[in-house]
């Protein structure tokens, strides 16, 4: 791995670390070299994940943190650096989302959402910024997007909006915080198969969609790695504020 890749010396947080794609990054992150904190609401889980992680060689911890509640927040990242260290790199990947047309949609099912999407990733964001500007030192935070923050699908009004709201999020914090070297960025998958979609893209429907997307398949939780480890890494040291889209193309898509 060229060396301005290397994590080597850096500490991780991944949020919704339980899920496919949070549990890819960790192992990602820490395959490159960093220690990683595994992050999410329960403890068992984590707790799995951590030890497979070991089991690799990695350097990796399980801390509890809900994201919609700033006092575990602030906690769960106080517990992280007495393990660890200082945070250097922060994945913003917890994220939900409730199928339902918004007249059916309830205001609790909104709250959720966007409260786990969005304003959870301004309280991590913002609680490990706090600890690096106190050190003195540069970070890189990473939250995760979608492409549906720049186009809509049926449905899913919430989370379209928590992603709409995450994209601009990023930019006005890689404002305020470029001059004190935290780097904020963006990734925003397309459609990406997880153990929770597989059998819908293997119905008709998902094929339907799937030849939708210009590379005419859909994308492997892998296909983030180059991604990733540039906004993770001192190869991104020039970027905030910025988003990559990774998607086989599909905002390209024909209307």
């Amino acid at each position: 791995m060229h060396d301005k890749f290397s994590l080597a010396g850096k500490t991780a947080l991944v949020t919704g670390a339980a899920g496919c794609l949070g549990e890819h990054f960790a192992q990602t992150l820490g395959e490159a070299g960093a220690k990683v904190v595994v992050a999410g609401r329960r403890q068992a889980p984590l707790d799995r994940l951590a030890d497979k992680l070991k089991g690799l060689g990695l350097d990796a911890h399980a801390v509890v943190i809900d994201v919609t509640d700033a006092s575990s927040v602030r906690s769960g990242l106080r517990e992280a650096q007495s393990l660890c260290g200082l945070i250097d790199i922060v994945v913003c990947t917890a994220g939900v989302a409730v199928n339902k047309n918004s007249l059916a949609l309830s205001s609790d099912e909104w709250d959720q959402v966007i409260d786990v999407n969005l304003k959870g990733c301004w309280l991590v964001a913002n609680e490990a910024a706090r600890e690096l500007v106190a050190a003195g030192q540069p970070g890189s935070i990473i939250n995760v997007s979608s492409i549906l923050g720049y186009r809509v699908a049926g449905n899913v009004l919430p989370y379209t909006v928590s992603k709409a709201g995450l994209e601009q999020m990023t930019k006005a914090l890689a404002l305020e915080w470029a001059r004190y070297g935290i780097r904020v960025n963006a990734l925003a998958p397309g459609y990406v198969e997880t153990n929770l979609n597989r059998d819908f893209f293997a119905s008709e429907a998902g094929q339907a969609m799937i030849k939708r997307i210009p590379q005419r398949r859909l994308g492997q939780a892998s296909d983030l790695d180059g991604a990733l480890l540039l906004l993770a890494s001192d190869a991104s040291a020039y970027m905030t504020g910025s988003s990559i889209v990774v998607d086989g193309g599909h905002l390209q898509s024909t209307l």
